[in-house]
């Protein structure tokens, strides 16, 4: 069992930044992959950034440029710093963490953090 806790979001006025945070209740360092996704009013929850175990990364083309993921295996933590914000990206943004075993894939979920881009 993971517990992920996200805090960073808020309001922030068109080309801002803010940085998510994703605290995990335990090491994430055997988690196969740790990642964002984000789910707009009336839209489907969506793939924003992943990260593998090996640190390899993949982004949303809508994202891509503007937006850096990145963990700290210490501090079990993931980030997501968004950066040129536009009012699309206003959503509530989930931590997403997998493992995966020989018999099935398991995902955790944190609560999610709302991002409002606002002028």
């Amino acid at each position: 069992q993971v517990q992920l806790v996200e805090s960073g979001g808020g309001l922030v006025q068109p080309g801002g930044s803010l940085r998510l945070s994703c605290a995990a209740s335990r090491s994430i360092f055997s988690l196969n992959a740790m990642g964002w996704y984000r789910q707009a009013p009336g839209k489907e929850r969506e793939l924003v950034a992943v990260m593998s175990s090996g640190s390899r990364t993949d982004y949303a083309d809508s994202v891509k440029g503007r937006f850096t993921i990145s963990r700290d295996n210490a501090r079990n933590t993931v980030y997501l710093q968004m950066k040129s914000l536009k009012p699309e990206d206003t959503a509530v943004y989930y931590c997403n963490a997998v493992s995966l075993t020989t018999e099935r894939r398991i995902d955790y979920w944190g609560q999610g953090t709302q991002v409002t881009v606002s002028s």
